[in-house]
C-alpha cells in the first residue's frame, strides 16, 4: 500500500489535541494497515521519527435519525508517538 492509502486523516478531538503536548498524535488509518506500515507512512509523509505506534479498532455504532436506523462505519485508529522534541507542523496549524 502507498503511504497516502494508509493514513486517512488526523483525528481532531479535544482528547487527541490534548495529547499532542506529549508528542502523541492520533490518525484514522486503513483497517488493513499494520503498526509497521503506519510508522513507515508517517515517517515518509511528515518526515519525523516515530518511536511507537498503538492501534485500536473502533466498531460501528447504531444511530437513529427520525424513524430510520443506520450505522456509522467501523474505523481503525493509530496512536503515534514521536521522538522527543519533534512535532508535525501541518497538523499543529
Amino acid at each position: 500500500m502507498q503511504p497516502e492509502q494508509i493514513i486517512i486523516a488526523p483525528v481532531i478531538t479535544e482528547k487527541a489535541v490534548g495529547s499532542r503536548t506529549e508528542s502523541r498524535y492520533v490518525f484514522f488509518v486503513n483497517p488493513k494497515a499494520t503498526k509497521v506500515d503506519v510508522a513507515q507512512a508517517i515517517e515518509k509523509i511528515y518526515k519525523v521519527k516515530v518511536t511507537a505506534v498503538n492501534t485500536c479498532s473502533v466498531r460501528a455504532k447504531r444511530k437513529v435519525v427520525g424513524q430510520s436506523i443506520g450505522r456509522t462505519s467501523a474505523k481503525k485508529k493509530a496512536y503515534v508517538s514521536l521522538a522527543a522534541g519533534q512535532k508535525i507542523e501541518e497538523i499543529e496549524a
